[in-house]
């Protein structure tokens, strides 16, 4: 793991502050937080699984070299990589075209992962992830499109906030396990309590 983890941070290190290195670890501790109210999923997995599921994001490559190589150089089974592969594949939103979470470990890395996409982590790494795509903040001329085709849906730049109406406010209603579903509805109310203030701050209501 030690070598995986040196592995996987020099490639995050790459990338924008919305997916970098502590977005990994972030995630790795909402898994944690999963796995202890789901004891029957496997840690190994879920962890590896957590570690590798952005190093080959369509957002900053085409390919899945380095998904690859990775997975290929640990002392696993074809079978375990396998469901590695597969749970990577399942996490991603795709604007509302996801992939079935099939096992349990994939439920729990999928639900870590959004964990970190809302509340006021997810308010920061969403304007951070604007402000390098030069993203406007907001657009009130702009509607949230609630159903587009994965193409249509990483195609279009949008402003950020109009993210938060295509993507991040369903995301609570998306979780599937119990824990997840829990840890989500804070983190969803301080996301509407931040769009309504900046409404009023942008109309000069406050």
């Amino acid at each position: 793991m030690k070598n995986l983890i040196k592995e996987v941070k020099a490639i995050y290190d790459t990338f924008d502050a919305s997916h970098d290195f502590q977005h990994i670890e972030r995630v790795l501790q909402n898994a944690e937080s999963i796995l202890v109210a789901e004891p029957d999923a496997d840690k190994e997995i879920v962890r590896i699984a957590v570690l590798l599921h952005d190093v080959s994001d369509k957002k900053y490559t085409d390919s899945k070299e380095a998904e690859e190589r990775l997975l290929q150089s640990l002392d696993l089974s074809e079978e375990k990589i396998q469901h590695i592969r597969e749970i990577i594949a399942s996490v991603s939103f795709n604007g509302g075209n996801e992939l079935p979470a099939k096992s349990l470990e994939a439920k729990i890395v999928r639900d870590a992962d959004r964990l970190d996409a809302i509340g006021a982590v997810g308010i920061a790494r969403t304007f951070a992830y604007g402000g390098a795509k030069g993203r406007k903040l907001y657009d009130d001329e702009e509607e949230a499109r609630m159903a587009m085709t994965e193409e249509e849906y990483r195609s279009k730049n949008t402003s950020s906030v109009t993210h938060f109406y295509e993507k991040l406010l369903l995301l609570k209603d998306l979780m599937t396990t119990e824990k997840g579903k829990q840890m989500a509805e804070e983190r969803h109310r301080f996301m509407v309590t931040f769009l309504e203030q900046l409404k009023n701050e942008r109309e000069g209501k406050a």
